[in-house]
């Protein structure tokens, strides 16, 4: 049997080795989303997303073709 992927971590302060990106989109206010792609742990290959409000929060993880149908629903 295989070990269920992560789904969330509950600090993204957990997500060594990241590089956040804040979205184009963002106003000054910090009323967005950050991503981020991290390269190895048991997350590697797929997308964290946080809230710019609170970055040691939790991070949601997805995999890229659950984000990109997400993005492209919202289009």
């Amino acid at each position: 049997m295989s070990t269920p992927l992560p789904r969330s971590v509950p600090s993204s302060t957990r997500l060594h080795g990241v590089r956040w990106q804040r979205s184009s989109r963002s106003t000054g206010m910090n009323n967005c989303v950050e991503t981020a792609c991290p390269a190895s742990g048991p997350w590697a290959g797929r997308l964290a997303v946080r809230d710019s409000k609170n970055t040691s929060g939790p991070a949601l993880l997805f995999a890229p073709s659950a984000w990109e149908g997400f993005i492209d629903a919202l289009r």
